[in-house]
């Protein structure tokens, strides 16, 4: 790759532009999406209050309101962090407690609403932006607009848009990993040139490390895996021998990892089951054929409009990304040297396997597992941004415009992506609340309705997400198990949300009552029970 010491005009535009975009598609809009299952569970969590609080004040056969849910969707008087952080050891371990924390000092201070909820990943996410202009300056030390055209690509990347706007922890993850592993590079790199003397700069390279990733594992139990993948680089790296490098980073390693050891010794059983298992989402999601999937997320890096356009056109753009990509990592692999291609080639593959493999057996995929592949999307992205600034300075003017125009297509499919997901109501990542909005357009057509549920399967989530876009007049009964309600006949119309064989053998002749399917998806179902015009 020639070197390139100065920032064309146009890039510097470009990048101002986009910058300006991404700011504008992560902040305004927050409130006009569906509030999703998982996110309920994350102001849930926020609230200090457990899912076994939630069901039996809630949960009791008796007629609430969606105000109700108010006090367990956010901070209250009755609960403080310590509730918080107690309420995820016992129910949610998985999900280690920095964002949450995090979260309720936020919602202090802005109050409950989701926007407020929302901005906060909106800002974090703000951090990608310098922390990948560092790592790629860490990783490439020429041209030097490779650092600027990444913030260009990341800045329209849906994938990022999306958990940019979501009140998860996945954009706080996104952001340790990227400057945990570009302070690790700098620590190598500042260390290779020291001869073995101890500096104190490296001292501090090496505790800026650990600190990133003490932090990291508090926000994701999937950091291990990137640690892992720290691991394998530094010990190939090192030629498998024990040297002074290998021995820094073990004993960063070692005291990061005794500093979270608190909340290992917490979740280490549920995690083991949560590895088993293969979920990553509290939802029960139908699994899909794996090669699919994994075809549609390097789609979801630079383009996603797969649920809007034809399939012609979805596999005419994952040919074309599908040949980008393998281009990338191929010229990465030949062009650069192997402590480069081999940290990119380590982080793509290595904390994807423990999603990859299980499912090789079966050929499928849970659904709800795309947040866990965001090492491999930051991998892929920083090949393909490898392969589009080697072009930009090389070969002929005809051949440098031709790369020029994919740069300009996969910004183009990146605006584009985000302009139909800014506007979007729900979007892919849902999961089982894609189609809340629906429902509760049904359900808010009645003059006077009730709807019964109980908390099974993924119906706690799905109920409190219904509270968000139902009506103030909409009414709720909880109950508990496959206990039969007593129905009052003051409402217009009576629905119930995903029941049981059981309910409806045992409704159906009850009062000469008569249950009608309105709605049906692959999630979950909703049932009107209708009485003949005699019994009423």
């Amino acid at each position: 790759m020639q070197q390139n010491t100065i920032i064309p005009s146009w890039l510097r535009f470009l990048i101002i532009v986009l910058l300006v975009m991404a700011v504008l598609f992560r902040f305004f809009n927050l409130d006009s999406k569906v509030y999703s299952h998982d996110e309920t569970y994350t102001s849930l969590r926020i609230s200090g209050y457990t899912v076994a609080e939630v069901k039996q004040q809630l949960f009791n056969s008796r007629v609430i309101t969606p105000e109700s849910f108010a006090q367990f969707q956010g901070i209250n008087q009755q609960k403080g962090l310590s509730d918080t952080i107690m309420s995820l050891a016992k129910e949610d371990p998985q999900h280690p407690p920095l964002y949450y924390a995090i979260a309720r000092f936020w919602l202090g201070i802005f109050g409950n609403s989701i926007t407020a909820t929302r901005s906060l990943s909106a800002c974090i996410s703000l951090l990608v932006f310098p922390s990948i202009y560092w790592l790629c300056r860490e990783l490439f030390s020429v041209p030097l607009s490779l650092p600027w055209l990444a913030i260009a690509l990341t800045a329209v990347s849906p994938i990022y848009l999306i958990y940019a706007t979501e009140a998860q922890e996945y954009i706080l993850w996104l952001v340790t990993i990227i400057v945990s592993s570009a302070s690790l590079i700098r620590a190598l790199r500042l260390e290779s040139k020291s001869e073995n003397k101890l500096a104190p700069d490296q001292f501090t390279n090496w505790s800026l490390y650990t600190v990133i990733l003490v932090l990291s594992l508090y926000t994701s139990l999937w950091s291990g895996f990137v640690a892992i993948t720290h691991g394998i680089y530094v010990i190939t790296t090192a030629n498998f021998q024990l040297n002074k490098t290998v021995r820094d980073y073990l004993l960063a390693s070692i005291v990061a990892f005794f500093a979270f050891i608190f909340w290992m010794i917490i979740g280490l059983a549920k995690f083991f089951q949560f590895l088993i298992s293969n979920q990553g989402v509290k939802t029960e999601l139908a699994p899909i054929p794996l090669v699919p999937f994994l075809l549609r997320q390097i789609n979801r890096i630079f383009f996603d409009l797969d649920f809007v356009l034809d399939n012609n056109a979805n596999y005419l753009i994952c040919a074309f990304l599908l040949i980008l990509v393998g281009c990338a990592i191929y010229l990465l692999c030949r062009t650069t040297n192997y402590q480069t291609w081999l940290f990119i080639v380590i982080l793509i593959v290595v904390p994807s396997l423990p999603l990859i493999l299980p499912a090789l057996k079966s050929g499928e995929i849970k659904l709800g597992s795309e947040p866990y592949f965001l090492p491999s999307y930051l991998g892929i992205q920083i090949a393909v941004i490898y392969l589009l600034a080697a072009q930009l300075y090389n070969g002929s003017l005809a051949r440098r415009r031709i790369w020029q125009t994919i740069i300009a297509l996969l910004i183009i499919g990146g605006l584009v992506s985000s302009r139909v997901y800014y506007q979007a109501e729900t979007w892919w990542h849902k999961g089982a609340s894609y189609h809340n909005l629906q429902v509760a357009q049904i359900i808010n057509r009645s003059p006077r309705p009730l709807l019964i549920s109980n908390a099974e399967g993924i119906n706690f989530g799905n109920v409190v997400s219904l509270s968000y876009l139902v009506e103030p007049r909409v009414r709720f009964k909880l109950v508990k198990n496959l206990i039969i309600p007593n129905i009052s006949n003051t409402y217009t119309q009576v629905f119930l949300l995903d029941i049981a064989n059981t309910w409806r053998q045992q409704l159906a002749p009850q009062d000469q009552s008569k249950l009608n399917l309105v709605y049906q998806d692959e999630y979950y179902s909703l049932w009107e029970l209708r009485k003949n015009s005699d019994s009423r």
